[in-house]
């Protein structure tokens, strides 16, 4: 299956320190992860940006994947950065925050530190409690991606939702809600005021279920969803720096 142009997957080797593995958001691509993935190995981090399965291709193939071929998919890549890292960091966007809260729940200590931004783990649109209905009948829906605030930036993703994907997704929400009590590793979590696919209540709903005790909230007051591409880019970026130094700084 051909891949989009710009949505290939993309690593860095660098030092044995440190390894960032960035999760990309559902019916996204690596595109969105890779200014953050150059400015991390920039600064001489290993970095790996895998291209989830039935993403940067078609919507129809999304539809043939389900949310645990996303998680091995990570958890793979993860496994190959801790055989070379000595402390490997999660960063995932939207979808990619629930995948990298997934890979904390199940391997604990292993993962150093979750700098997420906009993370979900639910919806309050009511009529994602027929998903699992619409996905026998109806294929796709009108697509969710390219939700940004700086103009002239376009986000390479589906212009359609695959149906049957987004109900695989909203399992993986209620596994990861159940367990977000599992999630003690420090955290970054990173929030845009303004954001049309994520509901602000995720980030709410994360903070308060994790137990996290080095928890930092930034909020983003000049980008949409895809924030990575957005105007709060370089925050995002900088802050994220900051907290790889400040819990090695502690774990020293």
């Amino acid at each position: 299956m051909p891949v989009l142009a710009g949505a290939e997957p993309f690593s860095h080797t660098a030092s044995t320190e440190v390894g960032v593995l960035l999760c990309h958001g559902f019916t996204g691509s690596p595109a969105s992860m890779r200014p953050w993935g150059r400015y991390l190995a920039d600064l001489g981090h290993t970095v790996r940006c895998p291209r989830l399965p039935g993403h940067g291709t078609t919507w129809q193939e999304c539809n043939r994947t389900r949310w645990t071929n996303w998680y091995d998919c990570v958890h793979t890549e993860f496994e190959t950065l801790a055989r070379s890292c000595e402390s490997v960091f999660v960063f995932g966007l939207s979808m990619g925050g629930t995948l990298s809260l997934r890979l904390a729940q199940q391997l604990g200590d292993a993962v150093a530190g979750l700098a997420l931004v906009n993370p979900s783990v639910l919806t309050l649109r009511k009529d994602a409690r027929l998903l699992p209905v619409l996905g026998r009948v109806l294929p796709s829906v009108k697509g969710v991606g390219g939700d940004i605030a700086k103009p002239g930036v376009i986000e390479p993703a589906y212009a359609r939702t695959p149906v049957r994907a987004a109900a695989s997704l909203s399992r993986l929400w209620k596994l990861v809600r159940e367990d977000l009590y599992k999630v003690t590793q420090p955290m970054l979590l990173m929030h845009s005021v303004v954001d049309h696919v994520v509901e602000p209540v995720n980030s709410r709903v994360i903070a308060e279920g994790v137990r996290s005790t080095q928890l930092t909230e930034v909020l983003l007051y000049d980008s949409y969803h895809v924030a990575t591409l957005d105007n709060d880019a370089p925050l995002i970026f900088e802050r994220s720096a900051e907290f790889v130094r400040s819990v090695r700084q502690v774990a020293a």
